[in-house]
């Protein structure tokens, strides 16, 4: 089968409160087809040095409540290869009331001072989804501080 894959980007600059945790990207699947995670990019825009850095978490996500597009602000997903088809995926970022369930996948410290990871998953390794449920990026940061983010992903 030929694949088909996708961008979601944050657009801008999100901004953290203090000790709360944000989703601040994530993407759901249709409900006829599951989805593979490719990579994803994460990058803060501090400039304090000796700042506490966030903690940042990959999370498998449900949507059993706040899909896409609910208490979040929606991102429309653009395709970066393969045969041209509906997307049929949703993709919100900056929700305003966090999605459930949420499980952690991957989770790392990084300094708000500029951090920035680039994480693209080894073949075979790609984590992947259910119909109907997709991955979210997740942040706590313990001061103020702003985010952006990327996600790749194909359908399955």
């Amino acid at each position: 089968m030929a694949k088909a894959g996708y961008s979601i980007v944050t657009g801008g600059a999100v901004a953290l409160s203090a000790a709360t945790a944000k989703s601040v990207l994530g993407v759901k699947s249709h409900a006829n087809f599951g989805l593979d995670l490719k990579k994803f990019k994460v990058g803060f825009d501090g400039v304090t040095a000796s700042a506490v850095p966030v903690l940042v978490e990959l999370c498998y996500a449900t949507f059993a409540t706040n899909s896409p597009g609910t208490a979040s602000t929606s991102v429309t997903p653009a395709q970066i290869y393969g045969r041209s088809v509906t997307v049929g995926a949703t993709a919100a970022k900056t929700w305003t009331t966090e999605p459930t369930v949420l499980t952690v996948v991957q989770e790392w410290l990084l300094s708000p001072n500029g951090g920035l990871v680039f994480y693209d998953f080894p073949l075979g390794d790609t984590p992947d989804s259910a119909v109907s449920e997709g991955f979210v990026i997740r942040c706590t940061a313990p001061a103020i501080v702003s985010v952006r983010a990327s996600m790749e992903f194909e359908r399955c």
